[in-house]
């Protein structure tokens, strides 16, 4: 059993951080029911539940919202529960009678955490956006790309998983640990903008002390410096290096055979194209394998640069059993690792509404209500 086990939370059914805050915390052993709605809205890019890794570790119940008696019965699970994680765009859980004022009346000790871009206030709260525009609002965009190209999209992390699902995971579980002393719940407002810009407070500090420009491509963490780059080998794979502090420079050099060369010092940014044309050169003398060989365990600071289709065979990652397969599914295992209280995937991803009667019957509903909502269609 993981560290939250006892924990019990409801999950609105979203997408992206909402769902990926539930699977952190249902790794960690809270149990969760997901809230999801009575239409099949269709998987996105899945075709099957068991490839939506995002929703895996916890049961479904599909619940007209929409009902009188699909709110009623909503509220009497979160009446049961330390937590609701909500998704929506603000106004959304009030509209359908679901709100905070409404929640805490029937649980005062419940901790309802809300995830949205923007927020739950100022003039762009309402608007509708994704990862991509709320970490542009950040600064962190602009930040992230080489030196005269257009910003580097880094994927869905920086806003969805980094600024939203785990700033989430980190106020839920914050404000449950204060509700157990105070006995009350609270509202956990969670802006992907707010979290993004918050991932940034180095930066804004290396910017104030002026150490870092605004020019991306130019500095020591974004590709500006030859020494915290990745490099092209001899069979067209890449290499990272972030040989950044002086002892893990010269061992840099040393095993790329510079030493001793006349070369621009470390921190002459105006040498450091002088000596990434080196870099290149030697790099692109060996394979990826080879540069493995010779540098692979040092100081260095070094790694290559695996493939989604490499990264579960790499001695590393088994030793550590970073990635697991469950059923037939390669995915990254829950992380991080407790030494007493291991974490685990309690089950894959499953299908909306799977578990309706299992869960409804789990958490105190008995078996001739749950045929009557069936009946008038609010459960299914």
């Amino acid at each position: 059993m993981g560290p939250l086990a006892g924990v019990k939370i409801v999950e609105m059914g979203g997408i992206g951080p909402g769902p990926m805050c539930a699977l952190l915390l249902a790794d960690m052993g809270a149990e969760i029911i997901r809230i999801d709605r009575m239409q099949e809205t269709g998987l996105g890019v899945h075709t099957d539940p068991k490839f939506n890794l995002l929703m895996r570790g916890r049961k479904s119940v599909a619940i007209d919202s929409k009902s009188k008696e699909g709110q009623e019965l909503i509220l009497s699970l979160i009446e049961q529960a330390d937590g609701l994680i909500e998704g929506f765009r603000p106004g959304v859980m009030e509209r359908l009678g679901l709100g905070p004022e409404i929640v805490f009346a029937r649980n005062p000790k419940v901790v309802f955490g809300r995830m949205t871009g923007w927020g739950q206030d100022g003039p762009m709260a309402h608007a509708a956006g994704h990862d991509l525009n709320y970490i542009a609002l950040s600064g962190a965009l602009h930040a992230i790309g080489r030196e005269g190209e257009p910003p580097t999209i880094p994927l869905n992390l920086v806003g969805d998983f980094g600024g939203g699902a785990l700033y989430l995971a980190m106020g839920m579980l914050a404000a449950i640990i204060e509700a157990r002393t105070s006995g009350k719940g609270q509202i956990v407002d969670v802006s992907m903008v707010d979290g993004a810009a918050s991932l940034m407070a180095t930066f804004f500090g290396l910017k104030a002390a002026g150490r870092w420009k605004d020019e991306r491509g130019t500095n020591i963490l974004d590709s500006g410096a030859h020494f915290y780059d990745v490099y092209e080998t001899s069979d067209g794979k890449y290499v990272s290096i972030g040989s950044i502090e002086t002892k893990f420079y010269k061992e840099l050099l040393r095993l790329t055979g510079l030493e001793g060369e006349d070369l621009p010092h470390q921190m002459d940014d105006a040498g450091w194209p002088v000596i990434r044309a080196r870099l290149t050169e030697i790099f692109k003398g060996k394979t990826r394998d080879e540069w493995c060989e010779i540098m692979e365990g040092t100081d260095v600071c070094f790694a290559p640069v695996l493939s989604l289709s490499e990264v579960a065979n790499h001695p590393h990652n088994i030793a550590r059993e970073t990635f697991v397969e469950v059923d037939g599914v390669l995915q990254p295992a829950p992380a991080p690792k407790f030494s007493r209280t291991k974490s685990e995937i309690q089950h894959p991803p499953c299908a909306p509404g799977q578990h309706t009667d299992e869960v409804l019957g789990e958490w105190g509903v008995d078996e001739s209500t749950i045929s009557t909502l069936k009946s008038k269609s609010v459960i299914k």
